[in-house]
């Protein structure tokens, strides 16, 4: 549903009026009024009601069509300003060699449509989509790789050759046992040529 407003022979001129007309284009509705609601231009209010105009042509329209529309979901599909007729006034201001110019009185007429439509995304808007949705794919992946690596070396420690088990076990040095009756038969023997020895001296 599409409704246009205009307002025509508004005091001012174009160019100040251009200033605050772009502050809402491609805007919500309400986020429009709000900006106008505390712009400190002169033009603002003139603009302002001129879009709550548009609003109520909208919501005229699509009761004579018997079709439910919600004032949140429009948004400005587009707004300019025209240049009006420009008016000589009475007062003077003094110009060079003695000469003076009139003053000049300018007007203009501003134009803002209004639609519910869907809005057709940017360039801006789908590279910046098209990012995202790589950074997300990217921080995937990373978490993939973070829980595959624990599992993958547990399994391999769990895999590990029956021949590494037996090379270990063949390195380590075997303990020889000898039985006590030898060592005291070993210890009698040395204390007998100790005393032998001592005797011959």
């Amino acid at each position: 549903m599409e409704a246009i407003a205009k307002t025509k022979y508004l005091k001012g001129s174009p160019r100040k009026a251009r200033l605050v007309i772009d502050l809402i284009r491609g805007q919500d509705v309400s986020r429009a009024l709000s900006i106008l609601k505390f712009t400190d231009r002169r033009a603002a209010g003139p603009i302002a009601k001129c879009l709550n105009s548009a609003i109520a042509n909208a919501t005229y329209l699509a009761e004579q069509q018997n079709i439910a529309i919600d004032p949140d979901d429009l948004w400005v599909k587009a707004c300019f300003v025209d240049m009006g007729p420009t008016k000589g006034r009475r007062r003077m201001r003094p110009a060079p060699q003695g000469r003076a110019y009139r003053e000049q009185r300018h007007y203009c007429h501003i134009t803002i449509e209004v639609t519910s439509e869907e809005r057709e995304k940017s360039d801006k808007e789908l590279r910046a989509e098209a990012a995202k949705a790589k950074k997300a794919e990217a921080v995937k992946a990373e978490k993939k790789v973070k829980k595959a690596a624990p599992k993958k070396a547990a399994k391999a420690k769990a895999e590990e050759p029956a021949e590494n088990v037996e090379t270990i076990e063949a390195a380590q040095p075997e303990t020889i046992e000898v039985p006590a009756v030898e060592t005291e038969a070993a210890e009698t023997e040395a204390a007998e040529t100790v005393e032998a020895n001592e005797e011959g001296k």
